[in-house]
């Protein structure tokens, strides 16, 4: 047929092979391909057509080169509505993944075959779509309303056993799937088997609260994003009106999603996560260094969870801590933690076992001598860290990379403290880290390249998200996080509540308000933290006197069970305090400040751009690679919603000139120690160009 798709006769059979590596993507020439090849297929000797592909995989997706370009001829919708139409009998043959529009193309043919180890899902809903080329309608046909609504509101791929049982997959084989596929075609054939289109199928009706519990769950598991509603309406349209029907108004929501923000968003984050696990200045052939073996000083519950990181990535760990108790202790939470996985289904019993059996406990650095990288995540005082380096440069054999879990520290001062500053970096774990799927990599002056590539591919092994920083005080995510929380105590002290701030941006789409990430994390760790400081380096006296003072009078947060917010002992579950609301009011008094009615949008405002502004300085001084990079940080990081794509996205996406404005406005209303602009926003502005043209000449 052309390049990426060839015809074959094998006997009565026209085998159509697609070879489009590496995923053999339904790019223009593959699509072409395939309508040549049905349409040969009407007018030769075939009595069937088994479409197969090469390599590792079936059609794994759309062509990721053609996101954002106008679509080119021809259409897959009017291609996989010709497969279906064929008066030949057309069988899908699925090995590795057969995903989106590969699916979708499975699901147009007749019959389906697939390896036992392949997978097939709809994941548009990812990037803020829906499965625009009939997966709304031919699911449902084959099986059913409620596996079709979870399948395509998940997104996530499912065995070919499981699309077996829903009738998805005609059948299921081990061994060769191409020898098998053409005997099953055989069998097809010699039984008479009729063309069997999904089109002209029923969709078994089922009543409203089917739907009601998808739109319920989506609302919870999905919050604030709009694909997945878009996506129970196509399955409902499905159910109720004829295919042509149900495929018209499949394709207007498609392309009402296309239009979206929240696709642009969802897609930016799709390149942007994989731009990230890139280096810049390294080459991607620079030799890696072996690692069989870690180790982890300090078994507090970060220790613990970074220990459980690589022994579930199947790397042994040496656990080290001060003494027996506290290894013990450690060791303990370890257990602990593996017992809660068991328990809400994440790990089998055997499996829990497997992996706890990786971690062994020792008191003596000397426990260390042969394993290939330490992970320091004892807490942050520069000089016991210091310390710490220095007994591990003298332990460690040549070679091993010795890294700290550091939030905010000096990496270039710990670095200093061994004579191999080049095996130094930055690990910078997420709490907790066995769950969390964000790692900060940072790079010191002198740290070697092939130790930066290897933590960088590490991470992937270890089912992290890395993104590497250059080092400052408190690196990408921390930095930026100083204005965001100012920004959320001068709103409480200026005229909000706790739950008014926290309600304002839960509803724009964080996870978690700001004051109530501030209990989480324990009011305590900044009081100590600023204590620390001279007063004239603590920042914004208003912003931090609340906090403070709740602290001296003994709420921390969650840990004891008052805070901002009081927390009921059994559930955790917050409630307001009229004794805190009674605090901010007093304080705000002594500072002299006039409260005043602050609505959700000025909260929403002065938090986001004051992250996104601290995030432009980020750039310009070198510390993110580039603004993606920043994104991924606190999408993965800090409960950042995805749809909306990051900060510095949003920001764009928002326009330059209108956050400087607003930012201009924050200047002009609070002054210049908080909102003086960017000089890299400014610049971009008075330039009129984006950021992501910055990033494309950087």
């Amino acid at each position: 047929m052309n390049d990426v798709v060839s015809y074959v006769m094998d006997g009565e059979i026209a085998v159509v092979t697609v070879n489009n590596p590496p995923v053999n993507a339904l790019s223009q020439a593959v699509r072409q391909g395939l309508l040549d090849a049905i349409r040969r297929s009407a007018d030769d000797g075939s009595r069937a057509v088994l479409i197969l592909c090469e390599g590792r995989t079936f059609i794994a997706g759309a062509d990721i080169t053609e996101f954002g370009k106008p679509m080119a001829e021809p259409y897959l919708p009017d291609l996989l509505n010709e497969i279906e139409a064929s008066e030949k009998l057309v069988v899908a043959a699925i090995h590795g993944t057969a995903l989106g529009g590969g699916f979708e193309t499975a699901l147009a043919s007749h019959y389906r075959i697939a390896v036992d180890s392949a997978k097939v899902g709809l994941p548009e809903v990812k990037l803020g779509l829906l499965p625009g080329a009939g997966g709304t309608q031919r699911a449902p046909r084959i099986a059913g309303v409620a596996a079709s609504l979870e399948l395509i509101l998940s997104g996530a791929p499912i065995p070919a056993a499981k699309a077996g049982q829903f009738g998805l997959v005609d059948k299921v084989v081990p061994g060769d799937l191409g020898a098998a596929a053409r005997e099953y075609v055989r069998e097809l054939l010699d039984a008479g088997t009729p063309v069997r289109r999904t089109s002209e199928q029923a969709v078994e009706a089922v009543g409203d609260d089917v739907f009601d519990t998808a739109a319920a769950s989506v609302a919870k598991r999905a919050r604030g994003q709009t694909a997945p509603h878009r996506i129970i309406e196509c399955v409902r349209t499905a159910m109720t009106t004829p295919f042509a029907e149900g495929q018209k108004r499949e394709r207007e929501l498609f392309m009402e999603s296309m239009q979206d923000p929240q696709s642009k968003a969802l897609q930016h984050v799709f390149f942007a996560e994989r731009e990230a696990a890139k280096v810049v200045g390294i080459d991607k052939d620079t030799p890696l260094r072996d690692i069989n073996s870690m180790g982890v000083i300090g078994g507090g519950t970060m220790g613990g969870g970074i220990a459980m990181s690589f022994a579930n990535a199947g790397i042994p760990v040496t656990l080290i801590e001060i003494n027996d108790e506290a290894l013990e202790r450690g060791l303990a939470i370890i257990d602990s933690n593996y017992a809660g996985s068991v328990k809400r289904g994440k790990l089998s019993e055997d499996k829990a076992a497997d992996c706890r059996g990786r971690i062994t406990g020792a008191t003596d650095y000397a426990a260390l001598a042969d394993v290939d990288l330490v992970i320091e995540a004892v807490f942050e005082d520069p000089e016991l860290k210091k310390e710490i380096f220095a007994k591990l440069d003298a332990a460690c054999k040549p070679g091993a990379i010795l890294a700290t879990n550091t939030s905010y520290q000096d990496v270039n001062a710990i670095a200093a403290a061994t004579g191999r500053p080049e095996d130094v970096l930055g690990m910078h774990f997420f709490s907790p880290a066995h769950i969390m799927k964000l790692l900060e990599v940072v790079r010191g002056d002198e740290t070697a390249d092939d130790a930066l590539a290897t933590v960088m591919k590490l991470s992937k092994k270890i089912r992290k998200v890395a993104v590497v920083s250059g080092v400052c005080y408190g690196f990408i995510g921390n930095r930026m996080l100083q204005g965001y929380f100012r920004e959320a105590q001068l709103c409480l002290v200026e005229g909000g509540s706790p739950e008014s701030v926290d309600k304002a941006m839960f509803d724009w789409g964080m996870a978690m308000g700001p004051i109530s990430v501030a209990d989480l994390a324990g009011l305590d760790v900044g009081y100590k933290a600023r204590q620390a400081l001279p007063a004239d380096e603590r920042g914004d006296p208003a912003a931090y006197r609340v906090p403070d003072v709740l602290v001296e009078m003994g709420r921390l947060g969650q840990k004891s069970g008052k805070g901002f917010y009081n927390y009921d002992p059994e559930t955790r579950r917050p409630s307001p305090d009229p004794e805190v609301q009674a605090v901010i009011e007093r304080e705000a008094a002594a500072l002299g400040i006039e409260r005043r009615e602050i609505d959700a949008q000025e909260v929403v405002d002065r938090l986001i751009f004051a992250l996104a502004n601290e995030g432009f300085r980020i750039l310009e001084e070198g510390i993110a690679q580039r603004p993606g990079d920043i994104d991924i940080v606190y999408l993965y990081g800090y409960g950042f919603p995805a749809w909306r794509g990051g900060p510095m996205h949003y920001v764009e996406s928002v326009g330059l000139d209108k956050a400087l404005a607003r930012i201009e406005e924050f200047r002009e209303r609070f002054g210049d120690e908080n909102w003086a602009p960017a000089p890299l926003l400014e610049k971009l502005v008075a330039e009129g160009r984006s950021l992501k043209d910055w990033a494309d000449r950087k």
